[in-house]
């Protein structure tokens, strides 16, 4: 029997990076071609947008149900970001771990805190960085979606955001975003492979040593 052939229990894999510096293009990559992971959908109050299916995206729910959740305990995590609120539902995602399902986290560095102190062992928290600040900026400015000044609060925001890297268990910068991925890919091929999460060992090797 091969190793990759074992049970195992699942993993969260975080990604985190300032705006602009690629974290959702390798998110939507590792979606798109790696079939044993998903993206852990968040409950949130802000209104559903054009295209969006509830359930998918996001779990649509009112202020009051939310704080309904708050109250009871049923987030791992959650935030309030510009007038709406965020929550990642404990419920769902325990279940999938337990039944060897890999999540994928797009979130930010507080985000990232509070999972980490409630679920440490299943975390992998990793960072993208850009190459340098003027890129980023380029990169930003090359959207051509947002004004001077909403790029000029992106990039202070990235600066603050950057300050926190060593909050992280990997750190990779994003010059190439081919290159990038490859070494996400390293990064989460080798902590499925952690010992720790390999729950059907101890089965297969019982079974070994009785041959």
């Amino acid at each position: 029997m091969a190793t990759n052939t074992l049970q195992r229990r699942g993993l969260m894999f975080i990604l985190s990076s300032p705006s602009g510096a690629g974290k959702t293009t390798i998110s939507r990559m590792l979606l798109e071609r790696d079939a044993d992971i998903k993206l852990s959908v968040s409950a949130t109050t802000r209104p559903m947008r054009a295209g969006e299916v509830d359930g998918k995206d996001y779990h649509f729910v009112s202020q009051e149900q939310f704080d309904a959740m708050v109250e009871n305990s049923e987030f791992l995590e959650w935030a309030r970001v510009f007038n709406n609120c965020y929550g990642t539902p404990k419920a769902q995602v325990k279940a999938g771990l337990r039944e060897g399902q890999d999540f994928l986290f797009d979130i930010d560095w507080q985000g990232t805190q509070q999972l980490y102190q409630k679920m440490e062992t299943d975390v992998v928290r990793v960072f993208i960085l850009p190459p340098s600040l003027a890129e980023l900026q380029r990169r930003l400015n090359g959207r051509g979606t947002d004004s001077a000044e909403v790029i000029a609060a992106r990039m202070e925001r990235a600066r603050a955001e950057i300050s926190h890297w060593d909050g992280y268990d990997y750190v990779v910068v994003n010059d190439d975003v081919e290159a990038c991925y490859d070494q996400v890919c390293e990064i989460l091929h080798a902590e499925r492979m952690r010992r720790a999460r390999q729950t059907g060992l101890i089965g297969f090797v019982r079974e070994l040593m009785r041959d």
